[in-house]
């Protein structure tokens, strides 16, 4: 076998194996009432594998595990509604962290992982706020946004302790 079809085919396998930890870590999630006060709030550690397949692989692939990992948590543990809700989420976060992630330089993984979790909710609250008219949503919004930023910073502390190890483990694979 040839050595650049090899890496494809390790990238394919480590791409698979990040998206199912995601996968598993949404399920976990779902059944996990984080603040009964505040329904919809989650930890969003899944969106931690996003960030982190963003810094090891680039925006291309975050974006097509990330979509994935959306419609696949939709169609095994949710409904037409979440699918609204987590894809309007998952594509305003991802296209902010991607945003912030070129300025990386600047910017940790916390802080992007904050701006994620941040915009996650906002897209969130947008198409609840469209689908039911219902100004008092957006009562809601200050509850969101502090979870979105403390949330998005364990995720983003998430990505920071990965990545090295992560990092080596891939970048090994790519010069074999």
């Amino acid at each position: 076998m040839k050595s650049k079809q090899k890496q494809s085919l390790k990238k394919i396998a480590y791409l698979g194996l990040l998206l199912s930890f995601a996968m598993i870590i949404s399920y976990v999630e779902s059944l996990i009432p984080v603040f009964p006060f505040a329904p919809g709030v989650k930890l969003g550690l899944a969106n931690g594998f996003i960030l982190l397949i963003l810094y090891l692989y680039g925006p291309l692939e975050a974006a097509i595990i990330n979509f994935a990992r959306v419609l696949l948590s939709a169609l095994l543990f949710g409904s037409l509604y979440s699918l609204m809700y987590s894809l309007a989420g998952a594509l305003l976060s991802f296209l902010i962290m991607w945003a912030f992630y070129k300025k990386k330089d600047i910017f940790s993984p916390i802080g992007i992982g904050m701006l994620g979790g941040f915009f996650h909710n906002m897209g969130q609250v947008a198409v609840a706020f469209f689908i039911t008219h219902l100004p008092g949503l957006l009562y809601y919004l200050p509850v969101l946004a502090a979870a979105g930023l403390f949330f998005g910073a364990v995720t983003g502390l998430f990505c920071k302790m990965l990545y090295p190890t992560l990092n080596k483990i891939v970048s090994s694979d790519k010069g074999a």
